[in-house]
């Protein structure tokens, strides 16, 4: 038999160098770590039947129950924005797949993820339960946050709210930040950073996710 092309699209190495170069690093992703742990969460596997073309595509994929995985290039943009040191402790809401919550635990010392559909944390902890960072599958209302584990330096929102939910900001460290898009249709992707003198925030980008379910959300 043949030996496979170095270059082989099919296979997933080389489809995950592809979708870094022509979908974040030809754009504006360019925080090396962010780059490096996009480079080696294995996006297929967190993509209903690991599918290379649906999973390495410049796209949202669904993955059930009205949730989606969020494109590569918006899991990084986000990350980025978050400006993760290998200190802090991170909340994501939201879960999904769990490919998010991969993508941050490459970067931080702990995350804490929280589902709200029982099915999709189950399978986000079979899928993350091999992964050798300190991270956390929690089903429950994310929109509440887990105060559990907080405060959190880092808070990724991964679903659109009206507006940003006041558990969540409770539980945003000194210094921390907090990225979530607000508004319903198009919305805007908000990043709050918690400062001295009070939080300060700045819209980033038009963006479109599924609504946030939840007390704060629908």
């Amino acid at each position: 038999m043949p030996a496979e092309p170095a270059d082989d699209p099919t296979k997933p190495t080389v489809a995950r160098e592809r979708m870094v170069a022509d979908q974040l690093i030809a754009r504006d992703i360019d925080d090396l770590r962010v780059i490096e742990a996009m480079r080696r969460v294995p996006r297929h596997l967190f993509v209903p039947g690991g599918v290379i073309d649906e999973a390495y595509r410049d796209a949202p994929s669904p993955i059930g129950h009205g949730a989606t995985i969020s494109q590569p290039y918006i899991v990084a943009f986000m990350t980025q924005a978050l400006a993760i040191e290998p200190t802090d402790r991170v909340l994501e809401v939201g879960t999904g797949s769990g490919y998010g919550a991969a993508v941050l635990a490459a970067l931080a010392a702990h995350v804490t993820t929280v589902e709200v559909v029982p099915e999709l944390a189950e399978t986000a902890r079979a899928l993350l339960a091999d992964r050798d960072e300190d991270l956390e599958v929690v089903t429950g209302d994310g929109s509440l946050g887990f105060p559990p584990n907080a405060p959190y330096d880092a808070i990724s929102v991964t679903a659109a709210g009206p507006e940003i939910p006041d558990p969540l900001l409770d539980q945003l460290a000194p210094g921390g930040r907090l990225v979530m898009p607000v508004g319903r249709g198009v919305e805007r992707l908000l990043l709050v950073t918690r400062g001295p003198d009070g939080d300060t925030t700045e819209t980033l980008i038009p963006v479109r996710f599924v609504p946030l379910r939840g007390r704060y959300g629908v």
